[in-house]
């Protein structure tokens, strides 16, 4: 039985965001807990040429959607949200979860060799679909929503290794 390239990534996506919204919810909690302001946790990074952990949050989002769009050869979704709150986060996540649920496995499936266009700067770069995929996407995706929960845990929130994979 073979696998798609709709199952190795649009449900994939889906259920990690799921999770991460959820370890938000304990972030925020922590926050209050602590008496910390949002904002400083959002600023937090583990060293100082790494992004802040808003910003992982954002290239995990982003890695899913804009993928997952330009292989469905849809343009890649804007979210015009504020990102100043963990729940401006959250609305984020959720809007990402939500594109991503409207995509079908027939716009994604059979696009393996697909040419997705990338801009980068004054710069175009052309890749493949599923090499794509598999060398680019999931790897920035994986190293991004670590990186988000390796702050969390640095920082002490009770967060855990069932918090990252989920339930089921």
């Amino acid at each position: 039985m073979s696998i798609s390239l709709y199952q190795v990534s649009v449900p994939v996506f889906i259920k990690f965001l799921g999770n991460l919204f959820q370890i938000l919810d304990k972030a925020s909690a922590f926050a209050a807990e602590k008496k910390i302001e949002q904002s400083v946790l959002l600023e937090t990074r583990l060293y100082p040429n790494m992004f802040t952990f808003g910003r992982q949050l954002q290239r995990v989002a982003d890695h899913a959607t804009s993928y997952s769009a330009r292989l469905a050869g849809l343009p890649p979704p804007v979210f015009d949200l504020p990102l100043t709150t963990i729940a401006d986060y959250q609305a984020l996540i959720k809007a990402s979860i939500d594109f991503l649920t409207g995509l079908q496995a027939n716009q994604i499936d059979g696009q393996e060799q697909r040419e997705i266009s990338i801009p980068r700067g004054t710069e175009v770069r052309v890749v493949q679909g599923q090499t794509h995929l598999l060398n680019n996407i999931l790897p920035n995706f994986y190293f991004h929503l670590t990186t988000a929960y390796a702050v969390l845990r640095h920082i002490g929130v009770d967060v855990g290794k069932q918090d990252f994979l989920g339930r089921a």
